[in-house]
């Protein structure tokens, strides 16, 4: 079933194709726009993380996870991102080298260990997430406070119905 926004998609026009169609007219309409948002949001960030520290998607996931929660393992970051296992062990193994993280045993499960972020992991946490920050202000900039409260409210509960 195709389906048609309440606003309007602003025209991207080449030629005589209206690109923004492709918003308005596909059968996964809101998966689309959710996924364009987000690259939006995220690409530009990433890039520049790249660019400027050498870190990649996973790195700087890890980082962001170990600098708002204490203590995790490898397997829960994957959890908490969506990211695969690997790609998040071998951030941790690269985290670890550069001094970013500190790992230790994890006293209930033998197997697993949990991880710290240093103090120069927070430190480098602070100089990427300013960039999020003023992207994430860009992206959502048209919508005033009850339009916010109300997309962090559904956000929420869509992230919450699909967590492992």
């Amino acid at each position: 079933m195709l389906e048609h926004p309440s606003t309007p998609t602003p025209a991207i026009n080449r030629g005589d194709r209206n690109l923004a169609d492709i918003f308005e007219r596909n059968e996964i309409c809101k998966t689309f726009r959710i996924s364009y948002l987000a690259n939006r949001l995220v690409i530009p960030v990433y890039e520049y993380i790249k660019r400027e520290f050498g870190l990649n998607w996973g790195e700087y996931l890890l980082l962001f996870c170990l600098s708002n929660i204490k203590e995790l393992t490898a397997q829960d970051v994957a959890d908490m991102t969506g990211r695969p296992r690997n790609s998040i062990s071998r951030a941790v193994h690269r985290m670890l080298d550069d001094g970013y993280l500190t790992r230790s045993p994890d006293p209930e499960d033998g197997r697993q260990a949990l991880l710290r972020i240093t103090p120069k992991g927070q430190e480098l946490h602070g100089q990427i997430v300013p960039r999020f920050i003023a992207r994430q202000e860009q992206i959502l900039g048209s919508l005033d406070g009850d339009e916010l409260r109300k997309l962090d409210r559904l956000l929420a509960k869509l992230v919450g119905s699909n967590a492992p």
